[in-house]
């Protein structure tokens, strides 16, 4: 069901100070107002509405989301009716957010905090979350929460409407435990400890929500419960690599165990070198039986510090296409300074893919190198048989896209835990 913005007539007072009208848009439930003319904070709990104090002109900061703005949140409208910012220094530096109050008068208060160009919709908890066995992580609505900073944040400067007592420089202590997109905060002061749990928002969606014009400030860095576009688990990611390698590995157990690997042409001859060159020849048919497979031509000679080369015609006796190869084959070795070197190989192997069925006879021109002994080789063809090698290419590529999802998802954790107050721990905390 939707919480529309009843419309009821808004409160105002005039501003003890410069006179200034203050609209109170929070009712009773505002215990502290700022001035939007003069930024004099004020105590509008009691009847006699009494000055606090009031801002120094430069601390004044302009907020991205003008007061009294109103927009849709989980389904209820809220008005913009405060904003502060906060700050916390470190080694040196200081780091500012803006948080803005929301508020409907039937669902209550939510809130917005922003933090260079990253955006949170956070809404008060009642239940204490359950600490684990170190302070490091809590659990709360079936989620487990991991600490990431402890900080001291003090109040720079407000204006609007709080259902809080606003103090000048107030300090609060807070812990922040992450589990994207979600960031529960608990803030400690000497008297009491608030739970609270945001939701990470895209600007774009926040600009949307509100109706704000232009676009929303482009987000720096990562944030603490900035969920991950490489996904939040990488495991789906690994298990499909799993099942794809298995699957890999099954075709590779069809083709071993029923390719036929038959044998259907086999000679041995003798090359020569003489002066008028070695004339080509045509082997006797042989025939090519079953569905188009490979057809694997093996040379296998005796060549020695050498060369020889062999072109070949895979010709099909009954329509004359033909299938034309080329292979050379060269061994060397010697002895150097370095010891005994080899090169080469004496043998090869080559595969003419899909080639169907029928009568078919081999045209060969062997050619040795000029001045070289007799060359002895034999011609083996052999029909249907499994290449292992396509095999090992795939099981190395099918890894590779799980392996880069992997490594960006932790990237960009590894990056995210680098400003976390325990950066040291990262071997714990990514996962």
């Amino acid at each position: 069901m939707t919480a529309a913005m009843p419309q009821i007539q808004v409160k105002a007072l005039a501003c003890p100070n410069c006179g200034a009208q203050v609209q109170l848009r929070g009712f009773a439930n505002t215990l502290t107002a700022v001035c939007g003319n003069c930024t004099t904070v004020l105590d509008t709990s009691t009847p006699i509405v009494s000055i606090l104090f009031e801002f120094d002109k430069r601390q004044i900061r302009k907020p991205l989301i003008p007061l009294g703005t109103r927009g849709k949140f989980d389904n209820t409208t809220y008005e913009v009716i405060g904003f502060q910012v906060r700050s916390v220094e470190d080694e040196g530096q200081t780091w500012e957010w803006g948080e803005y109050v929301l508020f409907n008068p039937l669902s209550g208060f939510r809130y917005l905090t922003e933090y260079q160009g990253h955006w949170n919709l956070v809404r008060p908890v009642r239940a204490i979350p359950v600490t684990g066995q170190t302070k490091l992580g809590v659990t709360l609505a079936g989620r487990t929460y991991r600490l990431f900073q402890t900080a001291t944040a003090k109040t720079v400067f407000v204006l609007g409407e709080f259902p809080w007592r606003v103090k000048k420089d107030e300090e609060v202590n807070y812990d922040d435990y992450t589990c994207p997109p979600y960031l529960l905060s608990a803030e400690n002061t000497a008297s009491e400890t608030t739970w609270s749990e945001g939701e990470y928002l895209d600007g774009k969606i926040v600009w949307r929500a509100l109706g704000l014009p232009g676009a929303p400030p482009y987000p720096v860095g990562i944030y603490v419960n900035q969920p991950s576009p490489h996904g939040s688990d990488s495991r789906g990611a690994l298990r499909l690599c799993g099942v794809l390698e298995l699957a890999l590995l099954c075709l590779l157990l069809y083709f071993a165990l029923f390719s036929r690997r038959e044998t259907v042409f086999t000679e041995t001859r003798q090359l020569t070198t003489p002066a008028s060159g070695e004339a080509s020849y045509v082997t006797p048919a042989f025939e090519l039986k079953g569905r188009p497979a490979n057809v694997e031509i093996q040379t296998r000679t005796n060549v020695e510090n050498h060369w020889a080369y062999f072109g070949y015609a895979l010709i099909n006796d009954d329509t004359g296409h033909a299938f034309d190869i080329g292979r050379e084959v060269g061994y060397y070795h010697g002895r150097d300074s370095d010891g005994t070197w080899t090169e080469g190989g004496r043998n090869d192997r080559v595969s003419i893919a899909q080639v169907p069925a029928g009568h078919y006879y081999l045209r060969v021109e062997p050619e040795a190198e000029p001045n070289s002994p007799p060359v002895s080789y034999t011609i083996v063809v052999r029909r249907d048989v499994p290449s292992y090698a396509w095999f090992a290419i795939a099981a190395l590529l099918i890894p590779l896209p799980a392996i880069a999802i992997v490594w960006r998802r932790y990237r960009f954790e590894y990056e995210r835990w680098q400003e976390s107050s325990y950066a040291s721990k990262l071997g714990k905390l990514i996962g």
